[in-house]
């Protein structure tokens, strides 16, 4: 470890986080379910294949434009579960509350899970309540687990991933971490609006389309490029990317000029990466703009090595000015407690 004591960056999504899961907790509980670094584990129980996972959320402020802490807290389980491919069905919610928060406002975080729930098709089935001395807590953190089953025949892993793949994003990037940030700055006003949202029925209509579907990941902490370059590692594959068709929201993009931030690195809360055989892209695409969540869907790049003796292991931007860059995970912490 390069620090002696945990900091904000090590939640980041970037350099830190895969420092202190690599050097840390993946020696200490190291097992072959655990090293395929997936958002859910996928396991063999009874004859059937099963996906299981588990988050924390401690998005701050804890009520933004398009959610809340708890819709975010569902929307984020339920997505861990769909791009491993697995139809989500039971959650557990463990709620952390400080003393002195408002009544009224759990009240309203907890109806806000189960709309939420009830939106994505599954139930809160089990939970658990602590209570911490004023000060100790920020109001409210919220600790979820989601279970379901996987029913694609395909194995959905980086390791998947074929030279020749399309790489598909669901829609625009950058729109929760610009909410968050919007609101932090005193641009409330700008328009601008969490992407929050359960992503299983856009999976669903994704898979249908096609028997070729080999990886999908919700781009959160990180962004799409802390995504990219990970999923890259993992593949040791070559990706390549084109930025003039990521789409951006010219609010966001707007926004991230004057705080000095990149879209490419900004959390998603309701966006996803897939990367599918290069002759199913249309069928794919066409799927994901029929759904609500995907009308803004785009082909966005390519797997363009996957092969002994040729370039692996990056993912490479093809900038509007014409040029490349190599893309590597953000070293600092961009925007802190942003789920």
């Amino acid at each position: 470890m390069k620090t002696d004591k945990i900091l904000l960056e090590h939640g980041s999504g970037g350099l830190l986080s895969n420092e202190i899961v690599s050097k840390l907790f993946l020696p200490a509980f190291r097992n072959p379910l655990l090293e395929q670094l997936t958002d859910s584990a996928v396991l063999e129980l009874g004859g059937k294949r099963v996906c299981f996972t588990t988050d924390s959320y401690v998005v701050s402020p804890a009520f933004f434009p398009g959610g809340n802490i708890g819709s975010l807290a569902v929307h984020g389980t339920v997505n861990d579960l769909a791009v491993c491919g697995g139809r989500p069905f039971f959650m557990s919610a463990g709620f952390i509350l400080e003393e002195g928060l408002p009544v009224s406002d759990l009240r309203k975080i907890v109806d806000s899970m189960r709309l939420a729930a009830a939106q994505a098709g599954v139930e809160i089935v089990t939970g658990d309540t602590k209570v911490v001395p004023r000060g100790a807590a920020d109001g409210i953190f919220i600790n979820t687990s989601g279970i379901g089953i996987v029913e694609y025949a395909q194995r959905i892993s980086p390791e998947s991933i074929e030279e020749g793949d399309a790489i598909i994003l669901s829609g625009s990037i950058g729109d929760h971490g610009a909410a968050i940030m919007g609101l932090r700055e005193g641009f409330e006003n700008a328009g601008i609006v969490s992407d929050s949202a359960p992503l299983n029925g856009l999976v669903d209509r994704a898979l249908a389309a096609s028997g070729r579907v080999h990886c999908m990941r919700d781009a959160t902490r990180g962004g799409l490029g802390a995504v990219l370059v990970e999923i890259a590692s993992q593949a040791k594959a070559e990706l390549e990317i084109r930025e003039c068709d990521i789409p951006v929201k010219e609010a966001v993009r707007g926004l991230c000029e004057i705080l000095g931030m990149e879209p490419l690195y900004l959390a998603n809360e309701g966006k996803l990466a897939l990367f599918c055989h290069k002759d199913d892209a249309l069928k794919v695409l066409d799927a994901m703009r029929g759904h609500e969540f995907g009308r803004d869907a785009a082909v966005i790049g390519e797997v363009t090595g996957k092969k002994e003796g040729r370039p692996g292991s990056r993912a490479l931007l093809r900038t509007v000015a014409g040029g490349t860059r190599v893309l590597d995970l953000p070293a600092g912490e961009l925007v802190p407690r942003i789920c």
